[in-house]
């Protein structure tokens, strides 16, 4: 199972169903809507079909809205755009102009006030470079630095500046109010500069009467990287948007900066996506370069919970391609990866909540058992993102009785969200989300399952029990003596004369305890079960002698077991199943 979860940008390439379903089908996790383009009627429109088919396939595909965010841009230019030329001065008005060679007009009307002589302006994400070298009231002056082509709606960064623009512009308030009426999963919130941002949206959400969608913060600027632990503190996730921060901030610091925003953000227990540019060539072509595979795998190195396609999906010549080989490159990646000693090599803090405690000894139980999956059942979701932050080797199997959380848990690392049913007591809990999962495959009989929940039931931010499961119809359960496994029919005998009357050759013999006695017919026996514990055992000892699949010490195994019942037993656990259970083939 791929654990890095993988976010997908709608746009006119998708807008073929079977594309889409192709998306779905081939592990889109999250389904991105930019609100930078586009309007609400198409952006509905897709909505609409991601919600559809992911009820068809019976996929939690999330819906994440992405603000347009406090941004400046040119204005429109009279031909479209034109040619800058090293060392000539142009000017940037807030007064309506139809751009020209040596001015334009931008749609921020305070960059004036904000900006000083010698501040750099980049546009179009830094493919023109200049200097400020005076300024009135209303318009800046400029050196350019380099050549380039501008044009209209290009993007202007003035990195190193803090800018007085309003973090929610009224367009946001739109978008907002749009994807809280149809029901959206997330909201990534552009430019992020600091934990009032995120505070203001959380208002603004308020406003709409939302408490339900999650916020991700998106780090594209010098302010978000510096502010970083208070945004990670208010919010439920970042963004690592490297476009914009590769023009905001040295690119040659973008790796570093990378691997410390990762590194945090799951550290805090929240969602981190890395973005931008990743599989950027497969736009036009069909296979990606080794730069960019190497990219992905390193974000996944890093510890990301998901990875993002932009263009390469929303417009591109190959949205399906790009999927898969994404999809590929972390699979690829995952299974280089040692989970377990990571794991082992990272502390929890000296005095951690009750919640990362249990959370924590999980998957240290998990680890230690050889566990196949930690199940959790969570209210909120908060449970198996806690967990996930340790970056367990199993998969996170976590059961809600909300498809909302189920679809926000969805972004969450390794963790497979599933549907439950309400429950009164914990037993019938458990029981119900483990045979959930087994009914999605997700487990199967004879599986070892560490199971983690909040007690009392239905409380958030509870979390405080575990407990180990060994999944399906475990009939009795002893010590293993030997790693050998078999099928056959019991012959269960309270006695040796018993035994002597009614064993037929191959059955597995079940029996208080055994003596020489019945030498004979333990040699024929294709396997042992004996009431009797000790490995110094008569059992035990003929057993090794004839390297027979036996299991001591089940305790009221002649009662419990039923005669001439087929049944499996495996050798390796001290465990016997019924033979409906669908485990694999005990060796022979």
């Amino acid at each position: 199972m791929r654990k890095t979860k993988i976010i997908c940008t709608l746009g006119p390439a998708t807008d073929d169903e079977k594309i889409l379903r192709q998306l779905i089908e081939n592990g889109m996790d999250v389904a991105r809507m930019n609100m930078s383009h586009g309007t609400h009627e198409e952006h509905k429109r897709r909505a609409d079909v991601v919600k559809r088919l992911r009820k068809e396939l019976n996929k939690p595909v999330a819906i994440l809205l992405d603000t347009k965010g406090p941004e400046i841009r040119t204005a429109n230019f009279k031909n479209g755009s034109e040619v800058l030329n090293i060392g000539q001065t142009f000017t940037f008005t807030t007064k309506e102009y139809d751009g020209d060679k040596n001015k334009c007009s931008i749609t921020f009307k305070g960059l004036p006030n904000d900006i000083d002589r010698g501040d750099k302006i980049l546009v179009d994400d830094g493919l023109i470079e200049m200097e400020v070298i005076d300024k009135t009231l209303t318009d800046v002056v400029c050196k350019v630095l380099n050549e380039g082509v501008i044009a209209s709606h290009k993007g202007i960064n003035v990195p190193g500046v803090d800018l007085s623009l309003p973090f929610i512009s009224d367009k946001d308030k739109q978008d907002i109010a749009f994807g809280v009426k149809e029901n959206f999963d997330f909201i990534a919130a552009s430019f992020t500069r600091n934990h009032d941002d995120i505070i203001h949206l959380r208002h603004e959400l308020e406003k709409n009467k939302c408490n339900d969608i999650r916020i991700i913060a998106k780090i594209e600027n010098g302010q978000g990287v510096e502010n970083i632990d208070d945004i990670i503190r208010v919010s439920d996730g970042i963004m690592v948007a490297r476009g914009d921060l590769g023009v905001e901030v040295p690119m040659e610091e973008i790796p570093m900066i990378q691997k410390k925003l990762i590194s945090k953000a799951y550290t805090a227990g929240k969602q981190v996506i890395t973005a931008t540019q990743m599989l950027d060539s497969m736009i036009k072509n069909p296979r990606p370069t080794r730069a960019e595979t190497t990219d992905v795998a390193n974000a996944i190195y890093d510890g990301t919970s998901a990875i993002m396609l932009s263009g390469e999906t929303a417009a591109g010549a190959y949205p399906v391609e790009s999927l898969r080989t994404m999809a590929a490159i972390a699979v690829c990646t995952e299974n280089d990866i040692d989970y377990k000693e990571k794991f082992r090599k990272r502390d929890i803090p000296e005095r951690p909540d009750v919640t990362s405690a249990i959370s924590h000894a999980t998957c240290t139980t998990a680890h230690d058992l050889g566990a196949v999956a930690i199940m959790t059942v969570s209210k909120t979701g908060q449970t198996a993102r806690m967990i996930s932050k340790f970056r367990p080797y199993c998969p996170i199997i976590s059961g809600t009785t909300e498809e909302k959380v189920q679809r926000q848990m969805n972004l969450s690392w390794g963790v497979i969200p599933i549907i439950i049913e309400e429950k009164d007591n914990t037993d019938d809990l458990f029981e119900h989300v483990v045979q959930v999962a087994e009914k999605n495959k997700l487990v199967k009989s004879g599986d070892l399952a560490v199971i983690t929940a909040g007690i009392p039931l239905g409380v958030s931010g509870t979390t405080n029990m575990l407990k180990v499961h060994l999944v399906g119809d475990v009939l009795v359960a002893g010590t293993a003596v030997t790693s050998r496994g078999v099928c056959g029919h019991l012959c269960v005998c309270s006695t040796e004369e018993e035994a002597q009357e009614n064993f037929k050759n191959g059955d597995i013999l079940v029996i208080p305890k055994t003596s020489n006695g019945i030498l004979p017919l333990m040699k024929m026996a294709s396997g042992i079960i004996t009431e009797q514990g000790g490995l110094n055992s008569h059992a035990a000892v003929v057993a090794l002698a004839l390297d027979k699949p036996i299991i001591i010490g089940a305790k009221n195994a002649t009662k419990l077991l039923r005669d001439g019942t087929m049944v499996k037993l495996d050798g390796a656990r001290g465990i016997v199943f019924s033979a409906h259970s669908k485990t694999p083939e005990a060796n022979e």
